[in-house]
């Protein structure tokens, strides 16, 4: 961790310390992102661990709660080190459950935002083969994956339980792209009407329009 100096705010101590390692079981969906919320907490979308499917253990590593992966985690930095679990996270105290989890069922939540104005959480989550999905992340919510694919059953391929999941608010096929990228809030003046930009790895950019 790199500390802003006091005397000057442009400059930053070169001390690093490891607050988090998370073992990846294959060599994708090891990036994602971090923000820090309107919370002051610090937030961290981890991708479900690789490889295709979701294979890991008999559930997949989005649908269990005892691993970090598939996640988007909260954690508080600015207290004891190396990091401490807000009191109020979603499965604090829970058995057979990471206290550091906020919400779940996720393949690859690559990028997400905050909206300056509401404080909502709108997460890009990457799709497999077929559909790439925007959520708004709930504390606790369950976005899914492995069971469905955007708003699409996907393990099974018919018939899934979709009670209790929470559904993306846009999808697209990949006839349109092929890997979505988070984004972003904007709110216009004249036109009075929000809406949320984001973009595919393809180099299209999307506007979705918010009630």
């Amino acid at each position: 961790m790199r500390q802003v100096s006091t005397e000057n705010p442009d400059a930053a101590s070169m001390k690093e310390e490891i607050i988090m390692e998370i073992n990846q079981p294959e060599s994708n969906h090891n990036g994602g992102m971090l923000a820090f919320g309107p919370d002051g907490y610090l937030y961290i979308g981890l991708g479900d661990g690789g490889g295709a499917n979701d294979e890991h253990g008999t559930i997949g590593n989005g649908q269990n709660l005892n691993t970090l992966l598939g996640k988007i985690l909260r954690i508080d930095v600015n207290g004891k080190k190396p990091y401490e679990i807000p009191t109020d996270n979603p499965f604090v105290g829970k058995a057979n459950c990471k206290p550091e989890i906020y919400a779940y069922g996720l393949r690859n939540p690559w990028r997400f935002s905050f909206d300056k104005t509401t404080g909502k959480l709108f997460c890009g989550d990457v799709g497999q083969n077929k559909y790439e999905e925007i959520n708004i992340i709930k504390k606790g919510g369950n976005y899914g994956w492995r069971i469905m694919e955007g708003y699409h059953c996907f393990k099974p391929s018919i018939n899934c339980d979709k009670n209790g999941l929470e559904l993306p608010i846009d999808e697209y096929d990949h006839d349109i792209g092929i890997s979505i990228c988070g984004g972003y809030m904007y709110r216009t003046v004249t036109l009075r009407f929000t809406v949320t930009i984001f973009g595919d790895w393809t180099g299209k950019l999307f506007c979705l329009k918010q009630k």
